[in-house]
Order: C-alpha cells, then sequence, then structure tokens
C-alpha cells in the first residue's frame, strides 16, 4: 500500500513538472531558432563604393554592368557586377565574406582586370548587399550552390559577335564564407584552375561560431550551441554542414593561395589545416603569418592594400596563364 501511494505521488509531481518542462523545451527551442534567424541576417549597409562613384573618383574609365541570372539550386534570383575581359581570357569570380557586400572587392577586381584583361564577376551572395531578393544565408550551405550557377553564367557571356567571351579557365578569390562557397564549387567545376583563400572556416558551423562573437561579443560554448541547433531547425534539410578539408582533398591539379593573420582567430587555424588537405601538397602555397588580410583592408595603408592585391593580381596571373 505504501508503495502504491508513493507511485501515485510520484505521477501527479510529474504531471504538475510536464508543463513546465514542455514550457522550458519550448523556451530553449525558440531561444534557438531566434538566435539563428537572427545571425542569419547579415548587416547591410549602402555600398561602399559603386561602379558610378569608382569612375567619377578615378581617371580609369571602367565598364562594369549590373547582371542577373537564376540560382539553379532553389531558382532565386542571384546578382553582381561584371566587367568584361577579352575574348577567350579568363575569368575571375570575387566572393565576399560575412557581412560584406561586392563593392568591398570592387577596387581588387578592377585592378585585376586592368593587369589581365580577364573578365571579373563580383556576386552579391544571398543576404547580402542592398536590399537582396533574399533577407538570410546559410553559413556557406547554399551559397557553394549559387557560386556554382554564377560560373554557369559566365559560361552563357556573348561577344558583340555572338561569340563566347571567357574561356574555359576560372579563377575564385574567396574571402570567409566567399572561400568557403567558392572551393565548394570548385569541386563539381572542373575549369576553376585556381583559387585564393583568404581565412576560411572549415564548416558553416565554424563560421556561424565566428559570426556569434563579432555579433554578440561572446565566444560561448552554450550560446554557439544553441545557434548551431536552431540552425539546424531553422534551415530544416537546406544546413549541410560539409567539411572543407574533405572536400578540397578531391580537387586535383588546382594552384591555391591560402591567406591568413594572426588577428582572424580560430580562420587562421581553419586555414593553416586546409593546406595538408590538398592531394598534391605543392601546388598550395600558403601565408598565414599575415600583418593585413582581407579582413583587415579597411584600416589598412595604401602601401598595405597595394601589397595585398598585387600578389593576388600575380598569382592568377600566373595560375590562369593560356598558351
Amino acid at each position: 500500500m505504501p508503495r502504491r501511494r508513493t507511485g501515485l505521488r510520484l505521477l501527479k509531481l510529474l504531471k504538475l513538472l510536464l508543463p513546465i518542462v514542455l514550457v522550458l523545451a519550448a523556451a530553449v527551442v525558440g531561444i534557438a531558432v531566434w538566435l539563428a534567424y537572427s545571425m542569419a541576417q547579415p548587416p547591410r549597409h549602402p555600398y561602399v563604393l559603386t561602379p558610378d562613384k569608382f569612375s567619377h573618383l578615378s581617371d580609369r574609365g571602367v565598364k562594369v554592368t549590373e547582371e542577373k541570372w537564376r540560382n539553379s539550386g532553389d531558382g532565386t534570383e542571384a546578382r553582381g557586377w561584371l566587367l568584361r575581359g577579352a575574348e577567350g581570357a579568363p575569368a575571375i569570380v570575387l566572393l565576399h565574406r560575412y557581412g560584406a557586400d561586392r563593392s568591398w572587392l570592387l577596387n581588387l577586381g578592377v585592378k585585376l582586370n586592368e593587369a589581365t584583361n580577364y573578365t571579373i564577376l563580383w556576386p552579391d551572395l544571398r543576404g547580402h548587399g542592398e536590399k537582396p531578393a533574399l533577407p538570410w544565408t546559410t553559413f556557406g550551405a547554399l551559397e557553394a550552390e549559387d557560386v556554382g550557377s554564377a560560373l554557369d553564367y559566365l559560361n552563357t557571356l556573348k561577344t558583340t559577335q555572338g561569340r563566347k567571351l571567357t574561356g574555359d579557365v576560372i579563377g575564385i578569390y574567396g574571402m570567409e564564407l566567399g572561400g568557403y562557397a567558392g572551393l565548394m564549387a570548385a569541386t563539381q567545376n572542373t575549369g576553376v584552375r585556381a583559387l585564393v583563400l583568404d581565412s576560411v572556416p572549415s564548416t558553416p558551423d565554424e563560421l556561424l561560431r565566428t559570426v556569434v562573437k563579432e555579433r554578440t561579443g561572446f565566444d560561448n560554448g552554450l550560446v554557439y550551441t544553441l545557434a548551431r541547433g536552431g540552425a539546424r531547425l531553422y534551415f530544416f534539410r537546406h544546413y549541410q554542414n560539409a567539411n572543407l578539408c574533405a572536400a578540397a582533398n578531391g580537387l586535383n591539379e588546382r594552384r591555391v593561395l591560402l591567406l591568413a593573420g594572426g588577428g582572424t582567430g580560430i580562420l587562421h587555424d581553419s586555414t593553416t589545416a586546409l593546406a595538408h588537405c590538398f592531394p598534391d601538397s605543392s601546388t598550395a602555397e600558403v601565408s598565414t603569418d599575415l600583418l593585413i588580410t582581407g579582413f583587415d583592408l579597411s584600416s589598412a595603408t595604401s602601401q598595405q592594400s597595394e601589397a595585398y592585391d598585387r600578389r593576388i593580381i600575380e598569382f592568377f596571373k600566373k595560375a590562369l596563364q593560356t598558351k
């Protein structure tokens, strides 16, 4: 009899606690999804520089056009600036970091075009730039497919005579989010022969962690765990946490330049580790002790910025040269 009474008391207690537990669980899930939703909405600002402003500030006459195409993965609209090069010459795609946009790389792209006469494409990654068609980013999961669509778009470009504009050789420059998406896209496109990757995360989860730290000011395991779980719920099956090292291991005969500095935290470590992932390590050049990286260019001196750009330009000139 006493055991039965004890069992009944426990059952009553569980019935009393169950609603509280459910409310707490719902609150945790809600906080996790809200946190992921907040991090997936990149901060947006007016473009730092537009082609029109660039033309007014410089004596270099550049004919940059606004272009649009469709992302093959989900049919959403993509956009970017395009600077045409010589017929049959290689093309280079420039991919910005989380929270930035194509305007951050406008000057670099113009310099590349002037030095090489290659076609340059600056896409806005999803969720970025002024008034984007999509308000959110997937931290590289869907952006890799989007970059693949941008590469396909380059192959549709024609000259005024109706001939194919770009050659079969493509280069990709990517910083952080752009670097992850660019390398993942390269695994599906053999035309990508050279990559410059600056401060790249090993997974979308790692990028999410750096974003949480940057935007909240906390490098807290619990907050990160909530954000990571929320991302899986918020994006559901669209959130793929593919590892960049595994992808790099499948890239043969590609020239790669890896860049990072001491101030990029875990991205410095992930970039350094990536150097050992390529099947032929001799094709990867590594500079992970830079004083200035793409992250720091806004505060760099003109000499430092010029040195950074010059290294990238010279790399692409050699890596993409055609006979």
